[in-house]
């Protein structure tokens, strides 16, 4: 039995919709992504004279503690804070891993055991309170630092943050040659996304709120 012609019109109309919908939602995402992998990730260290009054490194990837030993060598900053490390690694180990003097920086570096970016972000804006921290360098690989910055300032707003990123030797800059880093550059961008929609959700439930308050 042939279905009457205005459902057949309505069942086109939803397709149509529905096909207009996921194409302008891979165009807006594509849009966003080349941005994001163009403009967004950082290829160089903006500042990297400014003295702050801590460095705080987080971990998960090659080279980010030699920068952020070299950084507190340099006296970029008094203190450091390690967000990230494996429980029960303290900061005797650490330094000696990297054949530092324990003697000469250990009073300067405290650790964390955080287990993601969100984490990383809690971790050190309480350390940083405790520690009446106003401003941080902030050393992370250059495809994690947008990620990073979205979370630590959104619990620190009051902490000045200087990103100080990192470019790991596997992650190439032209990103769209090598299949590996497009994936890695990808799976970012849609952390990105999820942790920047999250904030937006919390920021507007709360003006909601203020509104129905006031």
């Amino acid at each position: 039995m042939v279905p009457p012609l205005y459902k057949r019109r309505r069942s086109r109309r939803i397709t149509m919709m529905t096909v207009a919908v996921i194409v302008l939602s891979v165009a807006v995402w594509s849009g966003g992504f080349y941005r994001f992998a163009q403009q967004t990730i950082p290829n160089h260290v903006i500042d990297s004279q400014t003295r702050t009054d801590a460095i705080v490194v987080l971990t998960g990837g090659s080279g980010r503690l030699d920068v952020g030993l070299e950084l507190l060598i340099g006296d970029y900053a008094k203190r450091m804070f390690i967000s990230g490390v494996y429980q029960g690694i303290d900061v005797n180990q650490i330094l000696q891993m990297f054949r530092e003097n324990p003697g000469g920086l250990a009073s300067r570096v405290e650790v964390g055991n955080a287990i993601d970016t969100h984490e990383n972000a809690w971790e050190t804006a309480r350390w940083a309170m405790r520690e009446n921290i106003g401003s941080i360098r902030l050393v992370t690989a250059a495809y994690h630092m947008p990620r990073s910055l979205l979370e630590f300032r959104y619990r620190m707003p009051d902490v000045l943050l200087i990103p100080h990123p990192i470019f790991p030797e596997h992650v190439k800059e032209n990103w769209w040659v090598w299949p590996g880093t497009t994936w890695l550059v990808t799976k970012e961008y849609n952390k990105y996304l999820v942790v920047w929609l999250r904030q937006q959700i919390i920021l507007s439930w709360v003006n909601l709120k203020q509104l129905f308050d006031d």
